[in-house]
């Protein structure tokens, strides 16, 4: 697993794991990645400070007027870190089992939902940036899902 801090075009930082930087690689080309704050689609990699452990034998010199600090906390290690990604994807699984695909329609019903011309039964699909766009600032309640989905038609 490799770690990258990434900014979208609206300059927010956030975090993302991938199994290898061509993995990131792919997934940018693809427009797989979006801004979890904005939901921006103009992604890439931000400027990082290298994690370079100290040598073993060195403790680094405290600054002399600064204050003790607190142990910092392990990082998560790569299992933990799957374990809670397999989680995530359960969870939204189990969550999605109660919803209707509705595909490339989707910004329509969720927009007959939101105005009452519609059942509020639960639904999830695909919808364009532009879209998406469109339905929050109209004010429709949506979110992008955490984990990607394969349509339906399109499962072995």
């Amino acid at each position: 697993m490799i770690v990258f801090d990434l900014q979208c075009s609206g300059a927010h930082v956030f975090e993302a794991w991938f199994a290898s930087s061509t993995a990131y690689e792919e997934q940018r080309a693809r427009g797989l990645l979006v801004c979890p704050v904005c939901g921006d689609a103009g992604i890439g990699k931000a400027v990082m400070a290298p994690n370079v452990g100290a040598k073993g034998n060195s403790r680094p010199a405290a600054a002399p007027d600064a204050p003790p600090t607190a142990p910092s906390a392990e990082p998560p290690s790569p299992a933990a870190i799957k374990a809670a990604m397999q989680a995530i994807a359960a969870m939204q699984a189990k969550m999605l089992e109660k919803s209707e695909w509705v595909g490339r329609t989707f910004a329509d019903r969720a927009r007959a939902m939101h105005v009452g011309d519609a059942d509020h039964a639960p639904i999830h699909g695909q919808a364009t940036r532009a879209e998406a766009e469109a339905l929050v600032e109209e004010g429709v309640p949506v979110a992008p899902l955490l984990v990607p989905v394969v349509p339906p038609e399109a499962l072995n």
